[in-house]
């Protein structure tokens, strides 16, 4: 153990956690109301947005997985560049009406919406039930990234003791998220930020310079890592893989609960609109993030024995760490691996005040006590928050993963099931709330069945039709069933005239006009 490097980890890591519980102090509000712990008032301006949908969206996803497949698997990675670009676009089509028909509405959920806009409280249940389910796996992403810190500083080992940064990890996000809300991971995810700037600056300067440069960084990289495969005869290959995992990622991106959590904390849709306009700028962070895969390959960090035991056990997933501690003086070490922890906790506490806001709206009130006070649906909204870190614990500890970015589009798989009911739904109320359900069901047995015949260790699956095979995101293949089925059972309910629900919104919710 070097007593330096975690000297200065400690010390970052006291700092944000102090910052968390100071947080319920900033800009104060009244924490027993739902919509000021869930939701931060929904005051915040284009500034803490911007950190906050950062913190959100930039995570151990970025600066763990998305090297670790580069570093196992090669260019494949690269396609979370294309992603975070898609998604932007999409974003700013969709999301601005869901905050106008939300703060007309007083909307805290994207169930919420449906639930208002069909008329179902059964399909608003399903919405909630897959935004729970498919953040827990996100969440256990951001502990997986804390856990391999935790095992860089010197503290990995079997048994019990390996999950005990999971159990560290649990109790610091449950402390400060319960005590401060939205608020916590919003003042965090400034420092976070400041931080893993520093770092990349950082390492894409010394790092090249101490391997010889770039030219000879791509040199050391094998070839068949360096580009993707060119697919066999009759077959989409890696090019269909490539392609799907990047679109099939920003459609679910937008879907999931801590997006929209933190878009709904904005102070209206031109801060939306600013933060779309200004977070690409994380985009061309996330390609230089990638790169330290193909720099850790030039390094050869997997062959150096004193991070052999590390490698082994958490295989791909551990190669920035290594190749920080090859590449860098133990202090920047230490602030470097603070820097990931951190930016794996802003996000995790995000998720679970997210699934909280779920369980609490369209489960608890929904459900077991519709009368109940704001005070107590606040609190049971903290408590929801405890059960779903327990669930993504796990995610950790029973699912097999080489690669944490599986734990990411396993999320993915499920929560693109929603897109019909949801973002369509702030467009259009032809489709019937029963299409929308058989839709969702058939999506999510399809999806989950394909994902669970590669063992859980895989998203893209390999469809063959009529002699061609085209490998492809699971997601996207459970969305096209679930568009399908929703568009012909829509066609027949119409046909029969089954009730279609009453909606609660008018047109001018979604752009504002009935506010004027």
């Amino acid at each position: 153990m070097n007593w330096t490097m975690i000297g200065v980890f400690l010390a970052l890591f006291v700092f944000v956690t102090v910052l968390g519980f100071v947080a319920a102090r900033w800009r104060y509000g009244d924490l027993t109301q739902l919509h000021e712990w869930g939701l931060g008032g929904r005051r915040f301006g284009t500034v803490v947005t911007w950190f906050l949908l950062g913190g959100d969206v930039y995570t151990a996803y970025t600066f763990i997985a998305v090297p670790a497949l580069v570093f196992g698997a090669g260019a494949i990675g690269f396609f979370a560049l294309p992603y975070t670009i898609i998604v932007y676009p999409l974003v700013f089509l969709v999301l601005p009406r869901l905050w106008w028909v939300s703060h007309k509405h007083n909307y805290v959920t994207g169930a919420d919406f449906v639930r208002g806009r069909y008329g179902s409280p059964t399909l608003a249940l399903l919405v909630a039930l897959t935004g729970i389910l498919a953040t827990m796996p996100y969440i256990a992403l951001q502990l997986v990234g804390i856990e391999v810190i935790i095992a860089a500083l010197g503290f990995h080992a079997g048994g019990w003791a390996a999950d005990l940064p999971l159990i560290i990890a649990f109790v610091v996000l449950a402390a400060y998220t319960y005590t401060s809300g939205l608020r916590a991971p919003a003042l965090i995810s400034i420092v976070k930020d400041l931080l893993i700037y520093i770092t990349v600056i950082a390492a894409v300067i010394i790092i090249p310079m101490q391997l010889g440069g770039f030219g000879k960084i791509f040199a050391a990289v094998p070839h068949a890592k360096m580009l993707l495969a060119a697919p066999p005869a009759a077959s989409l290959g890696s090019y269909g893989a490539f392609a799907t995992l990047a679109f099939g990622s920003a459609l679910a991106l937008f879907a999931y609960p801590h997006t929209m959590t933190g878009v709904l904390s904005g102070k209206n849709p031109r801060v939306l609109r600013r933060n779309m306009a200004l977070l690409p700028a994380y985009t061309l962070v996330l390609g230089l993030l990638a790169l330290l895969g193909f720099m850790a390959l030039a390094a050869g960090v997997d062959k150096l024995p004193a991070f052999a035991s590390g490698f082994q056990q958490y295989k791909a997933n551990f190669a920035v760490p290594a190749l920080i501690l090859h590449s860098f003086p133990s202090w920047f070490s230490g602030v470097a691996f603070a820097a990931i922890v951190i930016g794996a906790l802003v996000p995790a506490a995000i998720m679970s005040i997210a699934a909280a806001n779920l369980f609490t709206r369209n489960i608890y009130r929904e459900y077991f006590r519709p009368q109940c006070s704001s005070a107590e649906e606040a609190r049971v909204a903290k408590w929801a928050s405890l059960v779903v870190k327990a669930g993504a614990l796990i995610f950790v500890l029973e699912l097999p993963s080489i690669y944490a970015i599986q734990f990411q589009l396993l999320g993915g798989v499920w929560i693109a099931q929603i897109i019909p009911a949801v973002a369509l739904g702030l467009y259009t109320r032809w489709w019937h709330r029963g299409g929308l359900a058989l839709g969702w069901l058939c999506g999510m047995v399809v999806g989950t069945w394909m994902v669970a015949s590669l063992h859980f260790a895989g998203t893209v699956y390999p469809l063959h039709l009529f002699g061609f095979t085209i490998p492809a995101y699971a997601a996207l293949w459970g969305l096209i069933l679930n568009l399908i089925v929703a568009f012909v059972f829509t066609l027949i309910f119409r046909a029969l005239h089954l009730a279609e629900g009453q909606d609660a919104t008018a047109p001018g919710d979604y752009t504002g006009q009935s506010a004027q």
